[in-house]
This record gives C-alpha cells, structure tokens and sequence, in this order.
C-alpha cells in the first residue's frame, strides 16, 4: 500500500510524520520545548496572512524589509491585517543588495521584523540576519529557497516557514517552525486553517495533510543526515556556486551578476550576457546539450542558475563548460 493511500489518522503514516519531524529537529538542532514543528498546506504565500494574524492584533506594528519579490508579496499582505511598515527596500537599486542592520530605522513596537531569507528571482540572499530593536519582538523569516541548504540558529527566531518544493520536497507542503510562547493568540478572524494553535495541538493532523509530499520531506531529511548534516551541505553548496561565479567573474564582461558580491545566493546565480541579443540564443542551445529552465524570471529576464541542494556538481561543472565555450564562439 502506498503512502498515497493510507489513512493520515493510521499507526504507519503516524510514524512517517513524527520521524520526519524527529529527523528534521536534528538536523536544525530544534529544541523540542521551545519550538513547534508544522507540516502545513497552501504554500509560504500562505503564511503571508498567517504570520500576522496569528503573531499580532490589527493595530500593532510590525516591520518588513524587501530585498526582493517574495518580500514585497510578504509587505503587501500583512497590510491588509495589521500596521505593516516598509523600513527598507531594495527596489531602487533593482534588489541587488541588503541593507546594513545598523542602518535600519526600526519602530520601537514593532511586534516582529520580517525578511525573506533568500530572493530566488533576484538571487539575494542574507548571510547573517538582523536583531529587531524591541527586545519583545521576534525576527521571522520566510526560508523557502534556501530551507536546509545550510546550518541556521532556530534560536535567533520566533517564525521560520518554507515551501518544501526548493530543496526538502515536492510542492505541497510547507513546513513552520515556531516558538511556542507565540501560538494562541491569534486574531479573531484567523481562518482555523491559518491558526497555529489548531495545527500545533493536532500534531499537523487536523485535517488530511499532504502525506506523500511529508513522507518523501522525511526521506530527504534521512538523506542530509547521511550526508553529515547541514554542515556538510553547506559545504558543497558554497563549492558549486563558488565555480559558477568564478566562470561568471572571469568572463571578462561576457556574462555579469548584477548582485553585490556579499550577499551573493548560494541557490539562485542570475546573470546577463553583456550581448543581450545573445541571450536567447545561449538559453536555446543549452536546453539542446540536456540544460533547461535557465531562462530568468519573466519580471527581470536575463539567465538564472538554479543550484538548489539536489543539482550535483557534474551539473554545474556543464554549465560552466558550455558557457566558455558559448563565450569562444561568440567574441
């Protein structure tokens, strides 16, 4: 019998559900007292209500910062319940950077500061994160393309959520870790789908969750752990995009990465060629040499590496090999 076809209240699909909880606590060192561990629906759009519906009332503050689409998506949600505040963007400087935190002009009630961990369209990712000014408030983090592509310190936050589908799983599920000193009190309207309180006394079963996509999260959970842990991960993450920029750097103008070296996605490598006319030529002769989807996101064009946990180096090394050559046959 398949996963597919089990009962989610069942003894077996039980047991996939707490091992793959078990599984993904050791791998991001979760406290088991402190935080909970959700498997829910409806994607990291989702819990761009559900943040703060369940975190704050309608007239606390909170603040955002954009460093990309994903953020600006996040901002624009929480307006509709509660008093969002954009205190820095990225747009003006076409989400290439991240602000310094010293710089950043917080509201001294904000009840949570929020970022997206990693902006797949822009390929911005944080490498360290910021401390909200209220000592009450929590930092919360939409993790989705980069969720367990490294080690994070869960202590640091109050709400990390992602989509699985990046780099843990078929889209489906999304996973939330949040402390529990934060669940119960959410906002009168809160859809009893969006409350965490009803999730996390359900053990993310109070109604059928996506029990395959969970079942095959717990078989890449195993799988990292065989590998030596986020650590490890890490390890060869920073190796395949440390080649691909270097192929990019060292193209001498042919290919540039607009974003600013520092904060530079370990996940995301998007680049132009400086011959823009070229770009679709390069995209169409490298899906004949077996290398799709690199055409950029339709908001900003250009050419996106995706290199997410499962791309092996052998695939980066390809590229790499077929964008010198594309360059010698293009001077």
């Amino acid at each position: 019998m398949s996963i597919m076809e089990m009962s989610h209240r069942g003894k077996e699909f039980d047991a996939v559900i707490k091992k793959a909880e078990s599984d993904l606590r050791r791998l991001l060192a979760i406290p088991d007292d402190d935080y909970a561990v959700l498997f829910l629906q409806g994607g990291a759009t989702t819990q761009f209500a559900a943040v703060p519906l369940n975190l704050c009332a309608p007239g606390d503050a909170v603040d955002y910062v954009v460093t990309g689409s994903w953020g600006d998506k996040a901002f624009k949600e929480a307006q509709k319940f509660c008093k969002a505040n954009l205190i820095w963007s990225g747009k003006s400087d076409k989400y290439t950077k991240i602000p310094s935190f010293e710089g950043l002009e917080q509201n001294p009630n904000a009840k949570y500061l929020h970022i997206c961990a990693n902006e797949t369209i822009h390929g911005v990712e944080f490498k360290n994160y910021p401390t909200p000014s209220n000592k009450d408030a929590v930092l919360v983090a939409d993790m989705s393309s980069n969720f367990c592509s490294k080690p994070v310190d869960v202590s640091k936050f109050g709400v990390i959520y992602a989509g699985a589908q990046k780099n843990v799983g078929p889209s489906g599920v999304t996973i939330v870790i949040v402390r529990k000193d934060l669940i119960g009190n959410a906002q009168p309207i809160t859809p009893v789908m969006l409350d965490y309180k009803i999730h996390a006394d359900s053990a993310s079963l109070y109604n059928t969750p996506p029990c395959f996509a969970i079942y095959i999260c717990g078989l890449v959970f195993e799988d990292l752990l065989e590998q030596g842990g986020l650590v490890e991960v890490e390890k060869n993450n920073t190796k395949k995009a440390g080649i691909l920029y270097d192929a990019i750097d060292g193209s001498d103008g042919f290919y540039v990465c607009p974003v600013e070296k520092s904060v530079r996605s370990l996940m995301n490598v998007p680049f132009t060629l400086q011959k823009s006319d070229l770009e679709k030529k390069f995209i169409e002769e490298a899906a004949k040499e077996g290398m799709v989807q690199l055409k950029g996101h339709r908001s900003v064009g250009g050419v996106r590496a995706s290199i997410y946990n499962a791309m092996p180096l052998a695939g980066v090394g390809k590229l790499v090999a077929f964008m010198k050559d594309f360059q010698a046959r293009h001077p």
